[in-house]
């Protein structure tokens, strides 16, 4: 059995103390570990917030980062120092340097230390093939094949070989688990496009897919955008069930439900699924 529990997001679930912020963090509870899936945008929200739900920081066994954004990667000091030697999950491009251009100036949107400091202090594992986390949780590794729109912002971009240039979103990936029924897929910000993800997992691995979770950024997808997502969506996948929340957006969450009904829940911190594991 696993259980997934949003820690952070935007919203919060009625009735809690939890705190709010854009980002986002999933704890990832398995009969093998348990895995945190990024980690908001502060230090403080998520621990916070790991607080009023009773976890405990010093129990996680991995960690997995689904792209170096700061509002996914701000909450490692919460994490970090209280796990010596922490395995983490990403892909190989993460540590790109990522900025943000404002008003003409550029300012970093990722990492706040540097590889190197991060690497004495962890064990990473960059990879751009999926990796096993534990048995029936996986990350995707890099979404290359990107047919359909992808989850872009005209203010992002990457520093490399001495040049700002638009990012490419490389280091986006997800995370898949295997469940009983199908696959269940876990996105950060699915710049890689939420449709280019799911057509990736079909490819990589096998089974149906029954839900996908987390961010899909479709906060910005304009009127023909959406209705052409939601449209394959009914097409390929039409039994799937949605638990989404962070980059998603009111209007794409507004209009998956009118179109899907209760299959599409708003997945806030201190919302929680489980899923009976393949055996």
């Amino acid at each position: 059995m696993t259980t997934i529990t949003c820690v952070v997001d935007n919203s919060a679930k009625d009735g809690t103390r939890l705190k709010t912020e854009h980002g986002l963090a999933f704890w990832i509870q398995t009969d093998d570990g348990t895995a945190l899936f990024d980690t908001g945008q502060t230090a403080g929200v998520l621990s916070d917030n790991m607080a009023v739900l009773c976890l405990d920081a010093n129990h996680i066994d991995a960690l997995a980062i689904s792209h170096a954004h700061f509002d996914h990667t701000g909450g490692l000091e919460a994490i970090l120092p209280k796990n010596a030697n922490l395995i983490v999950y990403a892909n190989a491009d993460v540590f790109v340097p990522k900025f943000s251009l404002k008003e003409g100036k550029f300012s970093s949107n990722g990492f706040e230390f540097t590889q190197a400091e991060y690497e004495k202090r962890a064990k990473w594992r960059l990879s751009r093939a999926p990796q096993e986390i534990f048995p029936d949780l996986w990350t995707t590794g890099e979404i290359i094949t990107r047919d359909e729109p992808e989850g872009r912002s005209a203010s992002h971009y990457i520093f490399e070989d001495n040049v700002y240039m638009p990012d490419p979103y490389r280091d986006d990936m997800a995370l898949v688990l295997k469940t009983r029924k199908g696959l269940v897929v876990m996105c950060g910000c699915c710049h890689a496009g939420l449709l280019n993800t799911l057509a990736h997992v079909k490819s990589q691995f096998d089974g149906a897919i029954i839900g996908v979770m987390g961010g899909t950024h479709l906060m910005s997808a304009d009127g023909e955008l959406l209705a052409h997502v939601i449209d394959v969506l009914g097409a390929e996948f039409p039994e799937m069930r949605y638990y989404l929340n962070h980059c998603t957006g009111d209007t794409a969450l507004e209009a998956l439900g009118a179109k899907f009904g209760a299959r599409v829940r708003r997945f806030s911190a201190g919302e929680t699924v489980t899923f009976l594991r393949m055996d």
